[in-house]
């Protein structure tokens, strides 16, 4: 009763804010000062003034409606995450339902997948231009003692120069034992571009960690299964682990930088490129308390172990990219770009371990030199992109990629993509060290070799996407125990091809003022044994009514969302790794997560109530899980806002 009455002081507030008051009137000046004017000319900006904008020059503007994409992208990583299932809290890490949202790049990275869904990547990072300072700001609650937060601040100090600041941080203790989330991105951006555009520079610096408590997920799943009014307060569900912590940070310097040859642009022109890049982060798995109690019953859920307590793994670290380039520009032809790019990293323990008499080493490191092209033709209704990348030095890599799209109209466009990647296996599947014996490995596997064809369509009666895939040397994780409460995890490779299809479709019916909004996935996979398993079908769909009110003071959107996945047997997650592994014991799925929800938007204010999965007690049984072991969330009410200032 307490959240509604303080979402309603919200929306009366805020109606009485929206309300214009009368003015005193000016005193009219003969001349006008420079300044008078430009704070004239900032307030008659059009929305279309503040841009946003990548490093492969796509552009979109500032967006303050309230949409029922809005709804979506009202989460902790503020963006829709259809495809993926969240954990028990928030801060924690995701199950993969759709296959498809994995993306490959043919460079080694450092693993630990599951600390990475909140991760900004270089390639994620966004650059402003704006007209006046814009301000966004971010706020929900959490599932038990604390709060998500989202500050940004963008501005120009001059047409030609922006930089913006931004901190999202989010702790949550949560309501199982041991399953505190405290996480910090840290976001710096700088633009600039001469009066002529001859030189043009974006960089970024980025700061991030991420702590979170593991648990091991519950001991006795029948327990929470049971309906017991005794294990209502979740607090009484025993779990594995009760003091084990993970914990990754890492730190980016990104510069990329561009200089025309020609003082003026013309028909043709030629620029010499430079990136960046130089990154490094730091992991750390610990537990102070080695085995886990099960009833009566002691066990170690992670097998033998070099000490009796105190497992302090830890792993660092860094690597450096340049690339260098030239590009020649033709008005008519495109761009043809041509670059050499130097990739160095460095992946260490401080320690050498002994396994069976055989030596795991306590670094890997490697240089590795590319030469590629790119093409770019971007003219009319027509946009294509071409890129190729081999290796000059010993290490087998390359990447093909290639996309074509044409835009019919701004309501309708259709795009199609193709990747074939020699990729380099993740550090951690070649190397690993920890305290526990099972989790020592050295290997040196085959690189992964990925093709795969898009099809994309978006129109304005329909969504469609369409994705076929093909894996040689697929590398993935194992459980090699058959104790359901030991996890013996170990890296392999499977040599035979798997073929995955994937089909999206979205369509949202309109009627009145009522809407009806779908998403629904369809996933096939062909395999001669069960190494990548994924849903055959994911779907959502929210029915909502929305209409103006009070004078068109109050835009109001409010419906339910209904989301489903079919039951299989979805990958386990191993918190040592903090990644997922292929299990064939436990199936999650086939239940329904229904939430209601209630969004307001006054100016450029939107606000947003949430009740979270509040079907969760009409069920015979609790069969809902984001990962085995691991139970999905309870009914809970959320509540926050999206405030946005242009000053």
């Amino acid at each position: 009763m307490r959240i509604v009455l303080s979402v309603l002081l919200l929306l009366i507030t805020g109606l009485g804010f929206s309300q214009e008051p009368v003015q005193e009137k000016p005193r009219k000046s003969l001349l006008k000062s420079s300044e008078q004017k430009a704070k004239e000319k900032a307030r008659k900006a059009p929305i279309t003034s503040y841009k946003i904008f990548t490093l492969a020059k796509d552009t979109t503007y500032v967006d303050t409606s309230l949409t029922i994409k809005k709804e979506y992208e009202y989460n902790y990583l503020r963006r829709d995450i259809f495809g993926l299932m969240p954990f028990l809290n928030e801060g924690q890490t995701y199950t993969t339902l759709h296959f498809g949202l994995n993306k490959f790049s043919p460079y080694p990275e450092i693993g630990y997948k599951g600390k990475h869904f909140n991760y900004d990547e270089a390639n994620q990072i966004k650059y402003y231009d704006v007209a006046t300072p814009l301000t966004d700001l971010y706020f929900k609650t959490v599932m038990e003692q604390g709060q998500s937060l989202d500050a940004f601040l963008t501005l120009n100090t001059s047409e030609r120069f922006n930089f913006s600041l931004s901190y999202k941080g989010v702790r949550s203790v949560g309501k199982y034992i041991n399953q505190l989330s405290s996480n910090g991105n840290f976001r710096f951006t700088t633009s600039y571009r001469t009066k002529s555009r001859r030189y043009v520079i974006n960089g970024h610096f980025t700061g991030q960690d991420f702590l979170n408590a593991e648990n091991g997920g519950i001991t006795t799943p029948e327990d929470f299964e049971g309906k017991n009014a005794d294990f209502k307060q979740r607090q009484r569900l025993e779990v594995y682990l009760k003091d084990a912590k993970s914990f990754l940070k890492g730190k980016r310097y990104f510069v990329n930088h561009t200089f025309r040859i020609n003082p003026t642009s013309g028909d043709n022109n030629l620029y010499i490129t430079h990136q960046f890049n130089y990154e490094n982060k730091f992991f750390e798995y610990l537990q102070p308390t080695i085995s886990s109690t099960i009833g009566e019953t002691t066990v170690n859920h992670f097998g033998d172990a070099y000490s009796t307590s105190q497992v302090k793994d830890q792993l660092r670290y860094n690597k450096m990219y340049n690339k260098v380039g030239a590009i020649y520009e033709n008005k008519t032809l495109g761009s043809f770009h041509f670059f050499l790019d130097d990739f160095r990293y460095n992946y260490y323990y401080s320690t050498i371990i002994f396994l069976e008499n055989q030596p795991i080493p306590s670094a890997i490191n490697d240089k590795i030199n590319d030469f590629g092209a790119e093409y770019q033709y971007r003219k009319n209704k027509w946009k294509a992109n071409l890129s190729y990348t081999n290796s000059i030095t010993k290490q087998s890599l390359t990447n093909i990629e290639g996309k074509l799209s044409y835009t019919f109209n701004p309501k309708n466009e259709i795009d199609f993509s193709y990747q074939n990647t020699n990729k380099l296996p993740d550090h951690v599947y070649n190397l690993h060290q920890s305290a526990f014996v099972a989790y020592n490995w050295y290997n040196s596997f085959k690189n992964e070799k990925i093709n795969t064809i898009l099809a994309n369509a978006n129109t304005q009666w329909a969504t469609a996407s369409l994705q076929i895939s093909n894996f040689d040397s697929h590398l993935y994780f194992s459980d090699d125990s058959s104790d359901k409460d030991i996890q013996l995890i170990s890296p392999k490779q499977y040599e035979k091809s798997i073929q995955y299809l994937s089909l999206k479709v979205g369509k949202e019916i309109k009627y009145w003022k009522i809407a009806l909004d779908n998403t629904i996935l369809y996933q096939q996979v062909s395999q001669d044994d069960e190494i990548i398993n994924v849903p055959k079908i994911v779907t959502r769909n929210t029915l909502y009514f929305s209409d103006y009110f009070f004078t068109r003071a109050l835009y109001l959107q409010t419906g339910v969302t209904f989301n489903y996945f079919t039951k299989h047997y979805a990958n386990g997650y191993n918190p040592i790794l903090t990644d997922f592994f292929v299990q064939n014991q436990q199936k999650i799925g086939d239940f329904a997560n229904l939430d209601f929800f209630i969004n307001a938007r006054i100016r450029q204010t939107r606000i947003f109530l949430k009740a979270e999965h509040f079907n969760s007690s009409m069920a015979a049984q609790n069969t809902f899980y984001s990962a085995p072991n691991y139970p999905y969330r309870d009914f809970i009410v959320r509540f926050g806002l999206v405030w946005n200032f242009f000053q």
